[in-house]
């Protein structure tokens, strides 16, 4: 599939074939609520302690709408694009731990293996290459984050190895660009 096929800019910030990608506001809280407190999220990413609708306001405010303003990108709402229901996020994020720039996603369980964490993933990777010019964008998962780690295949990442982002931190797996 090329690039064009994943990738078009509208009134959002990407769409896919199945899926439109925009930024996260305030009023997506009920939204990151219940996705930041998913059993798959809270065991493979962990746990923001995000417990009531104004934590994820503040969640969003002091996350992703931070990034937008200081690094141009961050990770985005990902929603169907024949409804416009929220299914995840995906997005671009600047770690304080890595040298690059890393991709990260979330879905909510009742979507995962339909393909849409790759369509998402694929098309935001795009974005960062061809919109934003960054050469370099690697991925994390957890050790035990079979689908993360396919989904990360799928899309040209190999893996390079295990990186500690905080000293006493869990180890994770770290994906690079293949070529």
């Amino acid at each position: 599939m090329s690039i064009s096929e994943y990738l078009s800019i509208s009134e959002y910030v990407i769409e896919t074939q199945r899926l439109t990608l925009r930024e996260l506001k305030a009023g997506d809280a009920p939204f990151i609520l219940e996705l930041l407190n998913e059993k798959g999220f809270l065991e493979f990413i962990g746990d923001k302690g995000v417990r009531s609708l104004a934590d994820a306001r503040q969640y969003i405010a002091k996350g992703p709408v931070d990034s937008y303003r200081r690094h141009g990108f961050g990770v985005y709402l990902t929603s169907l694009r024949e409804d416009g229901t929220p299914i995840g996020i995906c997005g671009l994020v600047k770690r304080d731990a890595l040298p690059d720039v890393d991709l990260g996603f979330a879905f909510l369980a009742q979507y995962w293996l339909r393909g849409y964490a790759s369509e998402a993933a694929a098309a935001v990777l795009a974005h960062g290459k061809q919109v934003l010019g960054l050469k370099r964008i690697v991925a994390i998962t957890a050790l035990g984050n079979r689908g993360s780690m396919a989904v990360l295949q799928k899309i040209g990442l190999r893996l390079e190895g295990r990186i500690r982002l905080v000293e006493e931190g869990p180890e994770l797996n770290l994906y690079v660009p293949s070529t």
